[in-house]
């Protein structure tokens, strides 16, 4: 048995979206060209936008620009906002989180190289941040405010509308990572009050390679990639990924509907309930955020003893795909910063797993989890000197 549960990293492609995907490909011409072929392809293509628009609730006079990722999303976001500085030096603070992803920090340190300052505001023990340190740190020179929707790493989910509201009352625009809201929570976003939302189709079962970022009317907007103008009006320049944006658009519709969520909620948390409470049971193990205030596929477990490479490693070879830390950095041994938020030791934040369920995750894949886990965690500690060592210091403090 194969179980895949790294599904905040990315998910299986749908088959039904990877048939859409195969048969628009026969839509391949250029949407700038009135001849037979440019014109199906644009006709799709608006299609394609009234989908979004609708599922997602956005207002008529705001923009969806199609694009390879979230990363670029974020990128272009936070960069419009460098763009501003260097125009203009009245404007020169963000702040943002410790629980952002890669692709939040790498353009966030690179605005901090031409002068710009950064606040980045801490999380408590349930990965949240407080909403009066972030009325604090607002300034008559803060830019941006850019906030994760929800972590990859512990699930917890952060108060955007209220943080909406903030931004709002202090006229400093908000931007929002929102990589793993789409197919777990219900986004509607005239609802949240953000000025700007980005995500990847990947991470909801669509194709890799492409995503899109939601700008608000009249919020604030520099192209990342300039070239010739495409529909999407020099926003985002280049060949339009004709069939990636089709596809994009219906596993959208499908992630965000009322029908999904409902059953991420009520089936696969029951599922993730399940699981954690089996982890929970194995001696000297520890989950983080409560189940309230994080994502319903997420379990995020730490083995006192165990290295979280060798709890991969073991549960690889009996079929079942996890990650360590941030899910686009497996191969990084350093402890998960986002853990170590949580007020956790560095060496327990190295060890901490995650297991992340998809609408596909079934009973008996979870039941398979839970009793190899019973099999591998004793096998491990058996020959773990650091167990070892934690024991025998557990046994001496009893003693005495």
């Amino acid at each position: 048995m194969e179980i895949y549960l790294d599904n905040n990293s990315t998910t299986k492609l749908d088959p039904t979206i990877a048939q859409k995907y195969f048969d628009d490909t026969k839509t391949f011409g250029n949407v700038n060209v009135i001849y037979k072929h440019g014109i199906e392809a644009r006709a799709k293509l608006s299609e394609a936008f009234d989908i979004l628009y609708k599922t997602l609730n956005a207002h008529d006079d705001d923009d969806i620009i199609f694009n390879s990722s979230t990363t670029e999303g974020n990128n272009t976001v936070i960069k419009t906002f460098l763009h501003r500085f260097l125009r203009d030096k009245s404007k020169n603070h963000i702040i943002s989180t410790v629980a952002e992803h890669s692709s939040v920090k790498s353009p966030l340190a690179y605005c901090k190289e031409f002068g710009m300052e950064v606040t980045y505001l801490p999380t408590n023990k349930d990965g949240l941040i407080d909403i009066n340190e972030l009325k604090d740190a607002i300034t008559d020179k803060t830019a941006l405010v850019s906030v994760l929707f929800a972590s990859n790493e512990t699930g917890a989910i952060q108060p955007i509308k209220d943080i909406a509201k903030i931004c709002q009352a202090a006229n400093v625009p908000f931007h929002t990572d929102g990589a793993q809201a789409i197919g777990k929570i219900k986004v509607d976003l005239r609802s949240l009050g953000v000025d700007y939302f980005s995500c990847s189709a990947h991470k909801f079962h669509g194709p890799k390679g492409v995503g899109f970022l939601y700008v608000k009317n009249k919020a604030p907007y520099e192209p990342l990639i300039h070239g010739a103008k495409n529909v999407m009006g020099g926003k985002r320049a280049g060949s339009v990924y004709n069939n990636g944006v089709f596809a994009t658009a219906s596993v959208t519709q499908e992630a965000n509907s009322d029908m999904h969520i409902a059953y991420m909620k009520n089936h696969i948390g029951a599922l993730r309930d399940k699981l954690e409470e089996a982890i929970l049971k194995i001696k000297d193990t520890k989950t983080y955020v409560p189940k309230n205030l994080r994502l319903n596929n997420i379990v995020v477990a730490s083995f006192r003893g165990i290295e979280g490479e060798a709890m991969l490693w073991d549960m690889s070879e009996n079929g079942i795909y996890l990650s360590t830390g941030s899910s686009c950095s497996s191969e990084d041994l350093e402890a998960s910063a986002v853990v170590e938020a949580l007020g956790e030791k560095v060496e327990i934040a190295n060890a901490t797993v995650m297991f992340a369920l998809s609408k596909y995750t079934t009973k008996e894949e979870i039941d398979y989890v839970i009793e190899k886990l019973n099999l591998i965690v004793p096998r491990i500690r058996k020959i773990s000197m650091t167990y070892a060592t934690q024991e025998a210091f557990s046994a001496h403090i009893e003693e005495h």
